[in-house]
């Protein structure tokens, strides 16, 4: 009988290409490239998410993904330099830890030591098989992730933090993914955060790059915490407008651990952010908020799983998108309340602001209950602005532009009150009042 095999696009094709270019080139000893190979492996199994895959039936990735941009190469003068001017945080006190084009920069990183942190570049784990770097691919996904596999495949550059048991850090961290660069390539980014019991840190991810460059980015965030940590991660998408941006987030917390996860969306043609969170010891407390403001034909795709795996535990998510012009968001959400989990408390709330008539949003909250004695519950809404509020702000004096960037903001800005630092609080809200701004003037 003959053997059926699936047509791979261009893109796939590509893709296969440069792994096998590539491979032979990246640092690590034989573990590390059997690694790559069964991940490679997989996604050559599959191929590009589409459609047909539930998780991804909004966000056809083999669809969209035409061709397949080159790797890029480590950075130049000119690139280091962009990368300088470059730092939508840069008034903010924070320990800067800089991928440029996914090459770590060490001379534009803070590398200074500090008591309970340790910081090494992936790439220098790799090849000193550092104790760090066998915490990498410990927690999977609940669903093969194509894109993942991808990231593990090319496995190469990132950065790998242990704050120590104990340790409180005032500064948070910010691991910076900046390309700085005219022509479009492709970076593979692996960060892995290990914080110990009792210890607390915050860190916060920010993407940014040029317009009119369709670059593609693919970043993954693995989360490691310990019996009563502390953790706040916070994550700022601001990449081009022609950019792909694909980013995971992969956590597991423990006993009585505080997990606080917040992010804000505005750049890119085309994203996708995919987190699977874990809850696997008891008493343990999830909050996710996330803020998403889009325009022209943009298209963004957050999906998260929550997984409540032991009893007493407690979760909230909470989502705002806000539509304008032509633009689609997408917002996934899942919460798996596992046989043993009982006395959970989950709740989850997804709401979209559609500013003209051809924007879109599809929201999709699921539960997965197999406990009986647990409180949960969701809810989705969708709707334009709410003409009554509009004219009682109007009434009152307040020019209608100004009136609708108000409600816009009291509408997203419930998700970003979440951030506790004031500085990145601050930070978030500035920037998402400047895209209202944007608006205002296009009006």
């Amino acid at each position: 009988m003959n053997e059926v095999r699936p047509i791979r696009t261009n893109a796939e094709q590509s893709i296969a290409a440069a792994f096998q270019a590539a491979k032979t080139k990246l640092p690590g000893g034989p573990d590390i490239a059997s690694l790559r190979e069964r991940a490679f492996a997989k996604f050559a199994d599959t191929g590009l998410p589409h459609r047909r895959v539930e998780e991804w039936k909004y966000t056809d990735l083999r669809t969209l993904l035409r061709e397949a941009a080159p790797l890029a190469a480590p950075p130049n003068a000119a690139a280091l330099s962009a990368a300088r001017e470059i730092d939508a945080l840069a008034a903010i006190k924070l320990r800067r830890l800089v991928l440029v084009n996914g090459t770590f920069v060490a001379e534009l990183s803070d590398l200074q030591p500090e008591k309970g942190l340790t910081i090494v570049p992936l790439a220098r784990a790799l090849a000193d098989k550092h104790a760090l770097a066998a915490r990498l691919g410990a927690i999977k996904p609940e669903t093969f992730d194509a894109v993942l596999a991808l990231n593990m495949a090319f496995l190469n550059e990132g950065v790998l933090i242990e704050v120590a048991e104990g340790a409180v850090l005032e500064r948070p961290i910010v691991i910076r993914h900046v390309f700085a660069g005219g022509t479009a390539a492709a970076t593979f980014a692996r960060n892995l955060l290990v914080v110990g019991r009792g210890a607390k840190v915050t860190l916060v991810e920010s993407f940014e790059g040029p317009d009119g460059v369709d670059y593609q980015t693919n970043s993954a965030l693995e989360l490691h915490a310990a019996d009563r940590a502390n953790v706040a991660l916070v994550r700022l998408q601001a990449e081009g407008n022609a950019a792909l941006h694909l980013s995971t987030l992969l956590c597991e917390a423990a006993e009585d651990a505080e997990i606080l996860t917040c992010g804000l969306t505005t750049g890119a043609a085309t994203s996708r952010h995919s987190a699977t969170i874990r809850l696997a010891g008891r008493r343990t407390n999830l909050r996710v908020a996330g803020a998403t403001l889009l325009r022209d034909r943009q298209h963004a795709d957050t999906t998260l799983v929550v997984d409540h795996a032991v009893p007493d535990c407690a979760s909230r998510e909470m989502f705002r998108t806000v539509l304008d012009e032509t633009s689609r968001g997408v917002v996934q959400g899942r919460i798996v309340v596992r046989p043993d989990a009982q006395k959970t408390d989950a709740r989850m709330s997804l709401g979209a602001l559609l500013l003209a008539e051809a924007a879109e949003a599809d929201q999709k909250p699921e539960l997965e209950i197999f406990a009986d004695d647990v409180q949960c519950g969701h809810g989705a809404t969708s709707g334009a602005l709410d003409p009554q509020l509009l004219f009682y702000l109007m009434a009152r004096g307040i020019p209608r532009k100004q009136a609708e960037a108000l409600l816009i903001q009291s509408f997203f800005g419930e998700a970003l009150e979440q951030i506790a630092h004031e500085g990145l609080r601050a930070a978030f809200v500035d920037r998402a009042t400047a895209w209202l701004a944007v608006r205002e003037k296009s009006l």
